[in-house]
């Protein structure tokens, strides 16, 4: 399995809205970049770290837009490719902790954990693991009626989702957020998330989804 990319990474350096580019060959949020686009008033940003999981230092602080474009493009799909076609699960874990790059969507930090956040960013990674239905949920979310789908994007394995959505951690903390959230998802949905999301410092794995959606407010 080899997770060695040779494509040259896109770097903008601010470019017109029209005129993102939505290629192969951006840059990875882990890049040592962070691309300027003046014509989007306010994108939020978090921390992104270089696999192993091990490591809790972030390489640099990303933003929404940078982490949809690397997802869609194919930075990441030779190993998501190679984590799928992995049958034993044991091994699947330890080569998804081992290979992946993550971020924590819901602030910048120090080192990751909770004690160690600098600035909460207003999202929050609402998990879903083993569906039935991806596909179906996946259109309820887009449709939801009180939550605005900042990024969703399928899970390296491909049977879960990542949902960011907005909160606002001035008037409620997260974890208070993430129980009501939860509480509303089981009663509307009917299905269970990842409770480990309470926490601000909760890691999301980056994996390779082309049909990864971004709210159009970021790219208009």
């Amino acid at each position: 399995m080899n997770n060695n990319n040779t494509e040259q990474p896109y770097i903008s350096t601010g470019v017109a809205c029209n005129a993102l580019p939505h290629t192969s060959n951006l840059a990875p949020p882990t890049a040592n970049i962070r691309p300027s686009y003046p014509c989007i008033r306010f994108i939020p940003e978090f921390s992104v770290f270089k696999a192993p999981i091990t490591n809790t230092k972030p390489n640099n602080t990303t933003n929404l837009l940078q982490v949809y474009n690397a997802i869609k493009g194919n930075f990441y799909k030779q190993r998501t490719d190679d984590l799928r076609s992995i049958s034993d699960p044991l091994l699947a874990r330890k080569f998804k902790a081992s290979n992946f790059d993550y971020c924590t969507f819901s602030g910048t930090f120090t080192t990751r954990n909770d004690k160690s956040l600098i600035k909460h960013s207003g999202l929050l990674c609402i998990d879903f693991d083993h569906l039935q239905n991806l596909t179906d949920l996946k259109t309820k979310l887009l449709k939801d009626e009180y939550f605005e789908t900042q990024l969703l994007f399928t899970s390296p394995s491909g049977t879960g989702l990542k949902w960011i959505i907005p909160i606002d951690s001035t008037t409620s903390p997260h974890s208070t957020y993430f129980s009501a959230i939860a509480n509303y998802i089981s009663q509307t949905y009917t299905v269970e998330i990842d409770k480990s999301g309470k926490d601000i410092s909760r890691a999301c794995f980056l994996p390779h989804d082309p049909q990864a959606y971004i709210n159009p407010k970021f790219l208009n």
